[in-house]
């Protein structure tokens, strides 16, 4: 791809890394195989990429690398651990390859972090959960992330949020990691066992998915998953306290 392009316009101003798989299950009753795949899509798909066009960026100049990674780059996901380890590796990554890349100001490493976006990824992916999978509300419009990755052409920044729970679940896990945590495993097991009987399936892991579209229809069913409210509800309250305390430590540092 970065040959072709190169070849047909010249240069590149701008490569998005955007490639993305999920395998739901638990890690001992999820094949390795699939693991392994999850993280060579995740990590390894957007290590590839930057590895065919840095070169070309340092001989220009300039340049903006674009990884989209996700709010499970910060917050842990039961249920999906290869998909949790890639997206951990993936910040890792943009993080050291951006310092790597410090002393050329024009060649800007973005990382994009939004919530879960309306796409048919999840319908897509691998599921070994017994259970039919669905994202938790509030979902993004695949339009709003599109909007935020063409805002990065023209003013790159170092992380881009997209989403209500991005920054309140970040600070949630870093004040209670194994509160958060814990609290996802609980109620994705009570929303499990009420979903509907599903097969396992490998999914898009190892084949081309079924159908192509955009949107994966979950804003239009409105339906209410109890583990989001309550995993919003606690990542609320603990940011409220994180920013409580901050501005706390602020009026006695003035004081």
């Amino acid at each position: 791809m970065a040959e072709s392009a190169l070849a047909h316009f010249g240069y590149v101003d701008m490569w998005i890394n955007n490639v993305g798989v999920g395998a739901v299950g638990l890690f001992d009753q999820t094949p390795m195989e699939a693991h392994r795949r999850v993280i060579e899509a995740n990590l390894l798909g957007h290590m590839h990429g930057a590895y065919e066009i840095v070169p070309h960026f340092k001989s220009r100049g300039r340049g903006t690398l674009v990884n989209m990674i996700s709010l499970g780059g910060w917050v842990p996901a039961p249920y999906a651990t290869a998909y949790t380890a890639s997206k951990f590796g993936l910040r890792g990554f943009s993080e050291a390859l951006r310092a790597e890349l410090s002393s050329y100001p024009h060649i800007h490493v973005c990382e994009v972090y939004p919530t879960f976006v309306d796409t048919p990824g999840m319908s897509h992916g691998a599921n070994y959960s017994g259970g039919q999978v669905c994202p938790p509300p509030p979902v993004i419009d695949p339009l709003t992330v599109a909007d935020a990755l063409v805002s990065l052409a023209t003013r790159p920044r170092p992380s881009t949020y997209i989403g209500a729970p991005a920054r309140p679940g970040i600070l949630a896990h870093a004040l209670a990691p194994d509160l958060v945590v814990r609290s996802m495993k609980w109620l994705t097991d009570k929303s499990l066992q009420r979903a509907r009987p599903a097969l396992r399936s490998d999914g898009n892991l190892y084949e081309s998915s079924r159908s192509s579209a955009i949107d994966g229809g979950f804003r239009a069913t409105r339906a209410i998953n109890p583990a989001a409210v309550a995993v919003g509800a606690i990542a609320a309250a603990l940011g409220a306290l994180a920013l409580a305390g901050l501005r706390g430590r602020r009026r006695r540092q003035r004081g």
